[in-house]
Parts: C-alpha cells; structure tokens; sequence
C-alpha cells in the first residue's frame, strides 16, 4: 500500500510541528508549567487490512445517533475498497487506527449497495430541495476527526483528494462529479434541565421560542458555505433520552444538541472552496 509523505515540511499545507514548551508570548506566568506535546501527524491510503475498525469508529462518530440506521461496516468496506482515493491521518505509523479520515463516494456508481441506498434515501428525507436530481454526478464527501485534532490536518486531506480525482479520472474512473455533497455535523445550545450548583430547582417560564444559533463541529464548513449552491442543517432521527444535551454539558451553563449537516458545492467551484479552507485554517 502506497505510504503518504509523512514529514510537515514535505507536505505544504501540513501543520507545523510543535515543539515541547513552545508558548505564545502573551501566555500568563500560571501557563509556565505547562508542556505542548510534541505529535508528528503522518497521511496514508486508506488500508483495509487496518484501517476497517478505527474508520467504523470515525463514521459512528460522524452520522451520531443515526449511526444504527445504517450498516456501518458496508460502508467501511467500500471507502476501503478504493484505496486510492481518501486519506487517513495517522500518528504512530501506517499500522494505527486513524485519528481522522476523508473521502468521497460516488453515490450513482455505488447505488447498487444497500449502505448507499440508504444513505442517499436518508439525505434526500433531510434535505429535499438541496440535493441534485439525475443526471447530477454527486460525489459524498465523508470526512471526521477525534475531536482533539488540530485543524490544520484537513487542508492537505482536501489538496490530496482534488489531485486523486484528477487521476481518477484522466484514467476514466467514475469520478467526474457534477456536484460535492459535504456531510458533516453541527450543534444548537439548549437550555440545561439541571439546576446551578447550589441552586433549587426553578419553575419553568413560558417564553417565545428564539432562535437556535448553529454552530460546527468543524470550523471550515462555514467557509464551504461561502462557495455552497446551499446548506443546511437537521436533526437526527433517532430519539434520545431528555437528558442528552445535558450529557454533552461541560463547564458551561448550555446543554449541548447535536445535529446533521449537509453542504452542496458545485464541481467548479470546489477547487476555490479547498483553497479557501486552507487559507482559513492554516491562519488559526
């Protein structure tokens, strides 16, 4: 199995390296003892003689609660069954789990497994007026990452799979998408159900219902939306205990609800979405 380029100086858009105790100047006298941990991020094919757990793993993570919908290890098996295509970020070598992932999918080639079929059916439900019809050639961007990871691991995921599909199709594979649907995952803030620390209970009060601000889990679908012909933003199927957004509570007085997230980008305007995510990511 092909190996990515591993060191950061090779790769252009790769993070830089951060060395043990480097610290912004304006950090605090309290800040001094703290250690940066030193982490070398390494890109690889997706291999599926690896790489079929830590990928079921990431994919659980991305389609939430409404993971069981779906067979999740078709769906690893088929993102592994075009090696080529994708990449993985790994850390301690090619025969790890994955920290993070990307790849696309093309929904009309593959419409004859039941993984895709549902998924397909799944996001026409959750967005009815966003998707293309036929003959649109959509190409499902799949990408997720531990929640830890720094940004800077996904504008060389992007660079890497425009130049794959490139090669892709100068070699006539099926991969001359008219459109990139983005699925990724956003969340709303919801009032916590449990009381202060220290506080009693109190009686709800009836009040209009304002506006839920949406944020991301990643940063970089907000400039998608910029080069997007639409967007938008659902809620997951599966119920979940009343409880949940408090679950997802910490050190902060706001529940947390998670939800779905779609990004439709027409094919030529792709490339300038990718140079803008890296060019917004690699200034964080």
């Amino acid at each position: 199995m092909a190996k990515r380029k591993q060191d950061p100086e090779e790769l252009p858009d790769a993070p830089e390296s951060r060395g043990k105790g480097k610290k912004n100047d304006d950090e605090s006298d309290s800040d001094e003892d703290m250690d940066m941990v030193n982490v070398d991020f390494e890109w690889f094919d997706p291999n599926p003689a690896v790489d079929f757990h830590g990928l079921k793993t990431l994919l659980r993570q991305l389609l939430d609660v409404d993971n069981q919908l779906f067979d999740i290890s078709e769906l690893a098996d088929l993102i592994l069954s075009q090696p080529l295509l994708g990449s993985t970020v790994k850390v301690d070598g090619s025969e790890t789990d994955p920290y993070a992932f990307l790849t696309v999918l093309n929904l009309e080639t593959h419409k004859d497994k039941k993984v895709i079929r549902d998924l397909h059916a799944y996001l026409s439900k959750k967005a009815p007026s966003l998707l293309p019809a036929a003959p649109a050639q959509i190409g499902l961007i799949l990408t997720e990452r531990f929640i830890n990871m720094p940004h800077e691991i996904v504008p060389p995921m992007y660079t890497m799979l425009m130049e794959e599909i490139q090669w892709a199709v100068e070699e006539k594979e099926p991969y001359a998408f008219t459109h990139y649907l983005v699925l990724s995952k956003a969340y709303s803030e919801v009032a916590s159900n449990l009381p202060a620390v220290g506080q009693p209970p109190s009686k709800k009060k009836k009040a209009g219902k304002a506006e839920e601000e949406t944020f991301y889990f990643h940063p970089e679908d907000e400039v998608l939306h910029q080069h997007a012909t639409g967007h938008t933003t659902f809620d997951y199927d599966t119920p979940v205990d009343e409880g949940a957004s408090d679950s997802k509570r910490a050190f902060q007085e706001m529940g947390v609800r998670p939800q779905g997230h779609l990004t439709l980008i027409e094919a030529g305007r792709f490339a300038g979405a990718v140079d803008a995510v890296k060019s917004f990511l690699n200034e964080q």
